[in-house]
């Protein structure tokens, strides 16, 4: 694993050799390979020097410490496809990361083997990205790649993480812009100008917070007395005739969990519509509210085949921007009912209960800005205990 020799015994091109004393004074030098296939050569002023360093490194191999660099001789190409196979995420999820690996990672670092990535390829590959790319979405890719190396580690490919502590572009803030909060006569307007059939898909994103895929996927087993379980989300393929799981567990959750979201009597009012006049169709073994009811249309809509309905009806009631493109996304939506909540002093932590965050962390950083009354609690507060006796207004 680890030679100790002299250059000036053993190597023609040193300047000493060939060295016939027995005691000579030159160095010492132990040759080995690190884990990335380099080859090493540190030198030692005395032998037991070299022989110590020589004995760390066999030590390091029998205790497990030292990696194989026939294992890190892997491609980063090839061991990448592995480890993507091997993880346990959504159907989007896995799209969004071999998108990522295909046309950015692969193409500037698949040559290279995994242990032989450095540090300053990882950072020539950040700083190239961000010219592409929007700084949210680098620093939300980079977690994948960092992943990906610390599976590396764990499986004694490479000794450390190039990732670590490389700079990555600031991103904005992800505070919720007010502009991109539609009004109450906004979303009234949507829902009149949306195909008929998708009336109640505006109010169940408005009045309940559901996202659009929550949405889609509502069925009549969502209904309770005075909430609504939800409990899936459709699959973006699910539109397919050949889609084998056209629902799929909420986001953030495992397959079986639900959340109960409070039901309005509006609402109530416009599911109970809806049923009178569209009925159910049936999907998967559950009575489903969406579904295409034109002939040659798919079995499911989606997200995606939505997003046309929504665009449209936007247009046509005029809710554009200067450039005539929609003014919203269906996402925006579930900001009214989120900012509408908080702005009538619902605590965020329920809030954040009902539109499924993962944390509340999350709604803190998307909505925390929109709490008023927390502003005039503050004034007040700090007032009375500064300028006690005082006026508060």
């Amino acid at each position: 694993m680890a030679t100790v020799y002299q250059r000036c015994k053993n190597d023609k091109r040193n300047v000493n050799y060939p060295c016939e004393k027995s005691r000579c004074g030159h160095p010492w030098t132990v040759r080995y390979r690190e884990p990335g296939g380099a080859e090493r050569q540190p030198s030692f002023e005395k032998k037991s020097q070299a022989d110590a360093f020589a004995d760390r490194l066999h030590r390091n191999k029998y205790e497990g410490l030292y990696l194989d660099p026939k294992r890190g001789e892997i491609t980063l190409r090839t061991y990448a496809g592995e480890w993507l196979e091997r993880q346990v995420i959504s159907d989007s999820t896995y799209r969004n990361y071999e998108s990522f690996l295909r046309i950015h990672l692969l193409p500037c670092l698949g040559g290279k083997t995994i242990a032989g990535v450095e540090r300053k390829d990882v950072e020539a590959f950040v700083a190239a990205l961000g010219k592409k790319l929007a700084a949210s979405t680098v620093c939300d890719r980079m977690k994948m790649v960092t992943s990906l190396f610390q599976t590396a580690i764990k499986e004694k490919r490479r000794a450390n993480d190039p990732t670590q502590d490389v700079k990555l572009p600031r991103s904005a803030t992800h505070a919720v812009d007010e502009d991109e909060i539609p009004t109450l006569y906004e979303v009234d307007l949507m829902a009149k100008q949306i195909s008929p059939q998708y009336r109640l898909s505006v109010y169940l994103q408005a009045g309940a917070g559901l996202r659009i895929s929550e949405t889609l996927a509502f069925t009549t087993d969502c209904v309770r007395a005075d909430f609504l379980r939800v409990r899936r989300q459709v699959s973006s393929k699910a539109h397919r005739d050949d889609c084998k799981t056209r629902f799929k567990p909420l986001k953030h959750r495992a397959e079986g969990e639900y959340r109960d979201v409070p039901l309005p009597a509006f609402l109530a009012e416009e599911i109970d519509m809806h049923l009178r006049e569209w009925g159910t169709a049936t999907a998967a073994g559950m009575e489903v509210l969406f579904t295409p009811r034109d002939r040659g249309k798919r079995t499911m809509p989606t997200a995606t085949t939505y997003a046309y309905h929504f665009r449209k009806a936007l247009k046509a009631a005029g809710i554009v921007k200067p450039d005539g493109s929609p003014k919203y996304t269906p996402h925006g939506l579930r900001h009214f009912f989120a900012s509408t909540a908080l702005a009538h002093g619902i605590p965020i932590h329920e809030v954040s209960r009902w539109l499924g965050h993962k944390s509340i962390k999350t709604t803190v950083d998307v909505y925390g800005h929109l709490v008023p009354a927390s502003w005039d609690r503050c004034r007040t507060v700090l007032q009375t205990a500064l300028r006690p006796g005082s006026p508060t207004t």
